[in-house]
């Protein structure tokens, strides 16, 4: 029983770019929004009918939990593309890892001198790369909404507080010392932005990795029946991951844009 490589294995190249088996996955997952937003947008009926009202059904459901987060109609719907995007694309990701085969149907590949079977699936979320890709999206496009939102300087001095500094020495005497606390506070707080990256890359790809290699060593030692309940926990994992990335997206998006008071 080999367990997963904790990196995602090329299974061919284009030119110079590997093509990984987690790579795939996830463009499976991309060309399943497509259909689905295709099929989504031959609605012409204002009153929806069938698979329409899923579609509408999920779409309020999300939009509804944005605006519990945001208190703001207007702002729960500027957020909804972003966060709605990652919640549906890392639910279906991982749940696409459950699919019969993925992990288990791949094609054999010579390495370190040994034949080893690479299989062709694997869940998009158990690569580091695609986790780091989503945490800078979602980080970056705080800040993105957050400059458009109460303009560049303001949300700039939630940071780096350089205005407060200056004036602080104009003043002099205990005003500097409390503008120096200020300043390196915002330092800190520029930290904390790449560590929310960092948590949230690797707080999705711990979870699905581990998930995979339980999987892995579960079916190993029992191939039969056994392996079903885990499997069910893993759905209600997916589920779950999905929730947390996107609602901590959510709330940095809220704070990003929440105007500071004076």
């Amino acid at each position: 029983m080999l367990l997963p490589p904790i990196t995602a294995e090329p299974i061919f190249n284009i030119g110079s770019f590997p093509v990984t088996n987690a790579l795939i996955n996830g463009w499976i997952a991309v060309v399943l929004f497509i259909i689905i937003g295709l099929i989504a947008k031959k609605r012409k009926d204002l009153i929806p009918k069938g698979i329409h009202n899923v579609f509408e059904a999920i779409v309020e459901f999300i939009l509804d939990t944005i605006q519990t987060v945001t208190h703001d109609r207007e702002r729960a719907k500027k957020f909804l593309p972003l966060v709605g995007s990652l919640f549906l694309f890392i639910l279906i990701s991982n749940w696409m890892g459950l699919f019969p085969g993925t992990g288990s149907i791949g094609v054999y590949q010579f390495h370190h001198g040994e034949v080893e079977l690479i299989p062709i699936l694997r869940p998009a979320a158990s690569d580091l790369n695609l986790t780091l890709a989503m945490a800078l999206i979602a980080v970056i496009g705080s800040h993105i909404f957050g400059i458009f939102t109460i303009g560049f300087f303001k949300h700039a001095n939630k940071f780096i507080q350089l205005g407060t500094l200056w004036s602080s020495v104009r003043k002099g005497g205990i005003n500097i010392f409390i503008g120096l606390v200020e300043f390196m506070v915002g330092i800190i707080e520029l930290v904390s932005e790449a560590a929310k990256v960092v948590s949230l890359s690797l707080r999705l790809f711990g979870n699905i990795f581990a998930g995979e290699v339980l999987l892995t060593v579960i079916a190993g030692l029992v191939a039969f029946f056994v392996p079903l309940p885990f499997m069910g926990l893993e759905l209600i994992v997916g589920i779950i991951q999905a929730m947390v990335f996107s609602l901590l997206t959510l709330v940095y998006l809220t704070v990003a844009t929440e105007k500071i008071s004076h």
